[in-house]
């Protein structure tokens, strides 16, 4: 590969796999490998052999998160999370992505990536991995997590292992509790084959004798609603009162599926479930209302076009086929289940054993000092700029800063994006106590945040009916900066602004699972930057050039590209150069060809990159120079970090924005400097933490396959493990 780009090129050793033979981590300092400033052509670096396919990283982003299901380091109920982490990825894998690729299929179109694999070729590629993905997670469960947590005393009863009581319970259940609900179909002229609910639990049966009205009747199909629970947890007096005894939903409807069916007789009873095309479309500039329009097509969402059946892997073969036939797929549409066909709802066996022993160790996130000891936000943010790591350091100061606006007599007004905020949010109950209290409230909601856009809709009448301005940003382009600006009456009348801004949502939850930064700040500059930004996404108008902040879709790409081309002009001057990027996906494709120059120019380049990364690293004469990184833990890695030496006067900002195609022009997103010296310090002591994790770091080489790090001879480093210890507090 390396020969084709340039054949005057030696090869040279990747630093790629420094990691791997012991090293620590690079500095800033230190010296690239030698540089080669000459420009390749455009041609050259469009050579399909330099790209990883985005699906297929995508896909093997969920087998590292599959890894840790059965790592014996990790706690063993962590262990099944991940494994439902893995089961609810790779549904959304097949409701998006895969469908994408089958609606381009279907449609003839050949759009293909920077790889120049067309959605015919990355269909096939996928679906044999993914195969190989779903007979590992049943291994998984069958061979190491249910046995290990049977000797933990959970279990998972089969019928052959009920014993009397359990029998006699579980009928009584079955007859009480699942009958009434349940509605069997028997199929016949009269009785087509009922719609099937995306991702719901359904049987197939097959039956022998006649009905009520003396008719045969082979085939029923029986649908277990949503609202049943998928794991039933059997009472202690009929489990000797010391265990944790689970029986799967689809155990119990197996074991008396012939009561459904009176003088008839179940030959065989087999669970499916169909995934279907999740994506919804809506034509913004034909509509008038959009919160209408999306409303209407979330019913649809429900039976899209499938994409996937999963079947049990002892269904017959006439009965896979007759079920493909009815759903309109082909045999590489059929995933056979050793098990629950949905692993994702055996996360409620996580919340229902109450065993600290075997989960994560609890902590309380911490503070820092100067809010901790001052109640009022507003003062606390006058001192200077307060840098949130979060889950490690508190969402409260947030919580707070629009808590004590709602209730501030001098506050005049408040203005916050909103793109994920789950139901029951503080910030949420804030605004609308704000709005009735007659502050100006603005919030700009983002209605299309998939698979919260019912929540988004509720949410949007809710504030509307409180009194507040609601808006939903610019038609053909997603609101995902995080914003919150709050005007505030100073002193001699004047107007004073403070600022959070921040990388991920403002979510109670998620601020407890993801890693993210904020900043609370009254900088006036960035301040006024708010503001602009926030009378465009509302006026529509034109935004004067910002002072420090960058935008998506005008400002933020381009300075990128140029200041990773600034790196690579003072790398060729011989002065050392650097960049350091944290992100959770690298698919833009200008971007990627500015880094194979800068790493050819001797620029050291450091990326964490969580999930798709389609740079392909350690590629002598083209990308010796760059380290690919992904690190899996028990918090989603969220941050996004961008770093440029820049001979010494460090650019350093923090960002709602990957860098990819979405996000660079398709999204409305912000990017913010870290200025305050403190701050910017323990930033790049955190990034360095994540550059020397030695136990949760998986490394890309240049074949697209990740290897987890080694220790080696060196001390573990678990980056997550040390923040945790930095910042938070032991619960």
């Amino acid at each position: 590969m390396a020969d084709t780009l340039n054949k005057n090129n030696s090869s040279r050793a990747s630093g790629s796999q420094a990691e791997g033979s012991g090293k620590p981590a690079s500095k800033p300092s230190e010296t690239a490998t030698a540089p080669d400033a000459r420009p390749l052509s455009e041609a050259a670096l469009s050579q399909p052999e330099l790209y990883i396919n985005r699906y297929t990283s995508l896909l093997e982003f969920n087998r590292r998160v599959l890894e840790y299901a059965k790592d014996a380091s990790v706690p063993l109920l962590e262990r099944l999370k991940y494994l439902c982490i893995s089961s609810s990825n790779l549904d959304e894998f097949f409701e998006i992505r895969i469908a994408l690729l089958k609606q381009r299929l279907e449609t003839g179109s050949v759009h293909s990536g920077p790889d120049n694999k067309g959605p015919s070729e990355v269909l096939k590629t996928l679906s044999g991995r993914a195969q190989e993905f779903v007979d590992e997670q049943y291994r998984i469960l069958n061979a190491e997590l249910i046995p290990e947590l049977a000797e933990n005393d959970i279990r998972f009863l089969k019928r052959t292992e009920w014993s009397k009581s359990q029998e006699k319970w579980l009928r009584s259940f079955f007859k009480k509790q699942l009958t009434p609900v349940l509605s069997p179909v028997g199929l016949d002229p009269a009785h087509p084959f009922p719609r099937v609910l995306n991702k719901s639990l359904n049987f197939i049966v097959s039956l022998k004798g006649k009905d009520a009205f003396g008719r045969d009747s082979a085939l029923a199909v029986v649908q277990a609603p949503r609202v049943l629970p998928r794991v039933i947890q059997l009472p202690h007096e009929v489990s000797d009162g010391q265990r944790n005894d689970f029986v799967f939903l689809s155990s119990i409807i197996h074991a008396y599926v012939d009561d459904l069916f009176p003088g008839m007789k179940s030959t065989g009873c087999y669970q499916f479930r169909v995934t279907r095309n999740s994506d919804l479309f809506v034509d913004e500039e034909e509509i008038e209302d959009l919160a209408r329009a999306l409303e209407g097509e979330l019913s649809a969402r429900r039976y899209g076009a499938a994409v996937r059946l999963e079947v049990a892997d002892n269904c017959p073969e006439t009965l896979r086929k007759y079920l493909l036939q009815q759903f309109e797929l082909g045999p590489d549409d059929v995933y056979q289940a050793n098990g629950p066909v949905n692993l994702n709802r055996l996360l409620a066996v996580y919340d229902l054993v109450d065993r600290a022993e075997m989960k994560y160790t609890g902590f309380i996130s911490g503070l820092p000092t100067r809010v901790a000891g001052n109640k009022d936000i507003f003062e606390a943010i006058k001192q200077g700029d307060i840098l949130l790591h979060h889950p490690y350091e508190s969402f409260v100061p947030v919580i707070d800063l629009v808590k004590q606006s709602a209730t501030d007599p001098d506050v005049l007004a408040i203005k916050q994006t909103l793109y994920r905020t789950g139901p029951d949010s503080a910030v949420v109950d804030a605004l609308v106590e704000a709005a009735r209290a007659g502050k100006e409230v603005t919030v700009v909601i983002e209605l299309r945040a998939r698979f919260d856009e019912a929540e988004n809709i509720e949410l949007a009448n809710r504030l509307d009916q409180a009194g507040a301005h609601v808006v939903y940003g610019v038609v053909g382009y997603k609101t995902h900066a995080k914003m919150l600006l709050v005007i505030r009456r100073g002193p001699k009348k004047s107007l004073q602004r403070f600022v959070h801004l921040g990388t991920g949502n403002y979510h109670p939850r998620t601020a407890r699972l993801y890693t993210d930064y904020g900043l609370l700040t009254c900088d006036p500059l960035i301040g006024e930057d708010v503001h602009n930004v926030f009378m465009q996404l509302t006026s529509l108008g034109k935004v004067p050039k910002l002072n420090k902040l960058l935008q998506s879709p005008f400002t933020l790409h381009a300075k990128l590209i140029e200041w990773i081309d600034r790196e690579a002009r003072i790398a060729a001057e011989g002065k050392p150069a650097r960049i350091i990027i944290k992100i959770n996906s690298l698919t833009e494709t200008r971007a990627i060809q500015a880094m194979y120059h800068a790493s050819r120019a001797g620029v050291r380049i450091d990326l964490v990159v969580r999930g798709m990364c389609c740079l392909r690293p350690g590629i002598p004469g083209v990308s010796d120079n760059i380290r690919v990184r992904s690190i899996i833990g028990r918090f989603l890695e969220h941050t996004r970090v961008y770093y440029f030496l820049n001979d010494g006067n460090e650019a350093l900002y923090c960002a709602s924005a990957d860098l990819m195609e979405r996000n660079m022009f398709k999204r409305v997103e912000v990017a913010f400097p870290i200025e305050n010296e403190e701050s910017k310090k323990r930033i790049m002591e955190e990034l360095d933490t994540y550059l020397n994790d030695n136990t949760q770091t998986w490394l890309l080489d240049p074949e697209g396959n990740y290897v987890r790090a080694s220790v080696g001879g060196r001390k573990p480093v678990t980056a997550q493990r040390v923040l945790l210890d930095r910042l938070a507090e032991s619960s």
